[in-house]
């Protein structure tokens, strides 16, 4: 840390606390108030048609909202580096949840949500994000230059990925289980894996995943969405059907977008429109112009987070900056391929849009340690 002089010449070291970045707070704020603003125009009449209430959805998720951002105070206002001595409690956490959602009653044939009384819902996967996050920065930081090694820099990290990831595709989660595999490999590569042995366990986990979708039951999971995504219009009245109506949205959008509220595929087109879908609604309503505006906010968020990662205080700060930019910027990504049927549906939501109040909370809160992140690179500056 840098160090100031006293009167007397004597170094001494900073103290208070530094600002947190304000360009990157602002960014989570604009991306949170047009998340809000567009889950409404997207799930009212789907609201009004299934639950007799148009604010049905919107007002659970402003309560969650504010509750994320209260979490995020506390989280930027929060050392990071004690998230360092957390790491296994939080790993242990998240794979104890795992666990006890393979035995929670089914939703929509997948065993991945937990509920919390009558309230809400909880994806344990929310938490296995932040866990390996948390996890693969505590290893990189610990084992330093013998992350070169396989030893060291690729084994414990499989066996961690490996463990996770099984536990995911029994639910099955095919998109959260590339997800976290994805920002795993990442992290792993900048944390400074010898090049051969990372292509080595990039390779081995993939064909693990490779494995673990052939055991029976699984197979037929993603075969389907395979199949649908190539043709979509081979059953345009079963699963295909959510794919044409989000294209028919975007189509129908054009540049300049139908205007707010205008949209008509959300009219019990869109299956849901409300979660995975929404950004269909976005290019509809908003058209290419505002489908752009909101690219280029996730772009930037994306970018000032490893902007962040960079000015860290440690190694510590920056494999946490970089994990955690990276989860929402590949999020991001992938739902928008999603929708755009550039990729296979994963079912995977939009951060900041789709609903989930639980997921936005934990979103906000993991938002509030990069700030942390940014608020102790401040104070070294001074």
């Amino acid at each position: 840390m840098a160090q100031k002089q006293n009167a007397q010449g004597k170094k001494t070291r900073p103290s208070g606390r530094g600002n947190v970045d304000v360009t990157f707070l602002v960014l989570v704020l604009l991306l949170l108030t047009f998340g809000l603003i567009m889950l409404f125009s997207a799930s009212y009449a789907y609201a009004y048609y299934h639950d007799n209430d148009s604010f049905y959805y919107i007002k659970k998720q402003m309560i969650f909202a504010v509750a994320g951002i209260v979490a995020m105070i506390v989280a930027s206002n929060f050392d990071y580096r004690y998230w360092q001595k957390l790491a296994l409690p939080v790993m242990g956490v998240a794979v104890v949840l795992l666990i006890v959602v393979l035995f929670m009653p089914e939703i929509a044939n997948v065993n991945r949500w937990i509920p919390i009384g009558n309230l809400t819902t909880f994806q344990p996967s929310e938490i296995a994000k932040f866990a390996v996050v948390v996890m693969f920065a505590k290893m990189v930081t610990m084992y330093g230059e013998k992350m070169k090694t396989f030893r060291y820099g690729i084994a414990p990290f499989l066996i961690v990925l490996g463990v996770i990831s099984g536990l995911m595709m029994l639910e099955p989660h095919l998109s959260g289980t590339i997800l976290i595999a994805t920002i795993g490999s990442v992290m792993m590569f900048v944390g400074g894996v010898d090049l051969k042995w990372f292509v080595l366990g990039v390779g081995v986990l993939a064909a693990g995943i490779v494995v673990v979708v052939m055991i029976p039951g699984v197979i037929q999971y993603a075969q389907a969405r395979l199949e649908y995504w190539l043709d979509p219009f081979a059953d345009p009245q079963g699963l295909g059907f959510q794919t044409i109506q989000s294209l028919l949205a975007i189509g129908s959008g054009g540049v300049m977008g139908l205007g707010l509220g205008n949209s008509r595929q959300k009219y019990l087109y869109i299956p849901e429109p409300q979660n995975d879908f929404v950004f269909s609604v976005v290019c509809e309503e908003l058209g290419l112009v505002g489908a752009s505006i909101i690219v280029i906010l996730f772009a930037l968020l994306v970018w000032r987070g490893y902007v962040i990662a960079i000015r860290a205080q440690d190694k510590f700060g920056t494999m946490l900056a970089v994990g955690l930019t990276t989860q929402v910027g590949l999020q991001a990504l992938l739902n928008i391929a999603v929708v755009t049927n550039t990729i296979p549906n994963t079912g995977i939501s939009l951060p900041f849009f789709s609903y989930g109040g639980t997921a936005l909370m934990m979103l906000l809160a993991q938002m509030g340690v990069i700030l942390s992140v940014s608020r102790r690179a401040a104070l070294e500056k001074q």
